[in-house]
């Protein structure tokens, strides 16, 4: 007589995870945060709502953890297409910074133009304005791990002297990670290729005429 085989709880709690994270980001993009309640996502991930709250204190905090495995798993397709053995940790270090960083930005614009990242990026962003709780956790779970990024490749070019040693990476990235967030979220212009290699180009050129040797 073939023995029963207790189920896998851990596997069964997997599965529940990740169909409220697909349930949370499709709610959002079709109805709206404000729409979006714990009900509409358990029955969406057809569980039940105490699932939920097991896991989460509320909408906000779900969508926040599905967006992180978003971001999580777009890093690690970008890595399996660049042909890495693992996901990559790092901006790119070819010893060409303004090369590098415009890759970067260039694929930030591909995602910020995604519908699948844009509508919970906007809703995450808007609420985490009036929740101060959601908007510290974004900062620190997202945004500063992403931007620390940017400060080691600028240590980088610093070391190689193509960056004053004087400059303040932190400060530096925001020369192009301001302006481009503030496009994205005012939708003041069109997000291209061609405008994220500009910033990078005036942040690292300024906008002064250059003088040339006569």
């Amino acid at each position: 007589m073939a023995q029963k085989t207790a189920p896998d709880s851990t596997r069964r709690s997997e599965r529940s995870r990740r169909a409220i994270y697909d349930a949370a980001l499709a709610l959002v993009g079709e109805v709206g945060y404000g729409k979006m309640t714990i009900e509409a996502i358990a029955a969406r991930a057809g569980v039940g709502k105490q699932t939920i709250y097991r896991w989460w204190p509320s909408k906000s905090a779900v969508l926040l953890d599905a967006f992180l495995d978003l971001a999580e798993q777009a890093n690690a397709q970008l890595s399996e297409e660049a042909g890495l053995a693992e996901p990559a940790t790092d901006i790119p270090d070819t010893g060409d910074l303004e090369a590098d960083l415009k890759f970067v930005l260039r694929a930030t614009v591909d995602e910020m133009t995604d519908p699948k990242f844009d509508a919970p990026a906007r809703a995450l962003a808007a609420e985490g304005v009036v929740n101060q709780e959601l908007g510290a956790e974004f900062v620190e779970k997202l945004l500063e791990p992403q931007l620390q990024l940017y400060v080691k490749r600028l240590r980088s070019g610093q070391d190689r002297g193509e960056i004053a040693a004087h400059v303040d990476p932190r400060i530096a990235l925001e020369l192009w990670t301001g302006p481009l967030a503030q496009r994205w979220m005012q939708r003041t212009g069109p997000l291209t290729h061609a405008y994220a290699d500009k910033l990078v180009e005036y942040a690292l050129y300024g906008i002064a005429p250059r003088v040339t040797a006569g």
